[in-house]
């Protein structure tokens, strides 16, 4: 292990461009539960399935269960970056990563001080009213019961790409170029099964592909170099090995 992640310091220190895609196992050392692990929110049993819940349909339909189930399971209080978040934007303000792409809704990267940010499917930080468009901040969700409304009546909901609806195109554009010009891609914390999303490595054209992971993915044949780990822990040891 420790041989690999002396591997990956030195392609780090070699390369010029670097971008990080990451998933639902760079925020489970926050507290933040994964979605499709053994005990993650899909194997939970509730009186919908979460694939439901998250639905655009279900959201119109009845969105006091979809709050209801928001303000429980998709927002965790108190939780913090952990060494993932905080090692990806240093490499950013050393100017070796060009971008961080996440698939995570959490904000924790940017709390972390990651400028340049590509959330694949939204934040819960921000939300809108689907009648005027009109932009809330985090909270306003969290502190009012039942179904929150705008100043117009609207419905306020949060940013984020609920199932039946498409991902943002200007996102996907900019992490399609982003990928495309690395020369080093580290992929952290993610099973590679969510489509579009996972789709995005099929453009990277660089010379070194890292995947960070617990478990095996279907693309590690294809990397240079295969870290079997929690992210948070790989990251620690790289920013130790840089102070050394």
């Amino acid at each position: 292990m420790d041989e690999r992640i002396s591997e990956l310091h030195r392609l780090i220190e070699e390369s010029e461009r670097i971008v990080f895609f990451g998933g639902a196992g760079v925020s489970t050392e926050s507290g933040i539960p994964d979605f499709r692990s053994v005990d993650g929110l899909y194997n939970q049993k509730y009186k919908y399935p979460p694939e439901t819940i998250l639905s655009r349909s279900f959201f119109e339909a009845m969105p006091e269960e979809f709050f209801r189930f928001y303000r429980d399971k998709l927002v965790v209080t108190g939780a913090k970056p952990n060494a993932a978040h905080k090692y990806l934007a240093h490499l950013e303000e050393r100017g070796k990563l060009a971008a961080v792409i996440t698939q995570n809704i959490d904000g924790l990267h940017e709390a972390a001080g990651s400028k340049k940010v590509l959330e694949l499917h939204g934040t819960l930080l921000e939300n809108y009213c689907v009648r005027c468009k009109r932009r809330y901040g985090p909270n306003v969700v969290m502190e009012c019961e039942g179904v929150p409304r705008c100043q117009c009546g609207g419905v306020i909901r949060p940013d984020i790409v609920l199932y039946e609806e498409g991902l943002s195109g200007r996102v996907l554009r900019e992490s399609v170029d982003h990928i495309a010009r690395a020369d080093l891609m580290i992929i952290g914390g993610t099973s590679l099964a969510v489509y579009p999303a996972a789709g995005l490595i099929n453009y990277f054209r660089g010379r070194n592909l890292v995947l960070i992971n617990k478990s095996p993915t279907a693309v590690d044949s294809e990397a240079q170099l295969v870290i079997p780990g929690k992210i948070g822990e790989v990251c620690a040891k790289l920013w130790a090995m840089e102070q050394d």
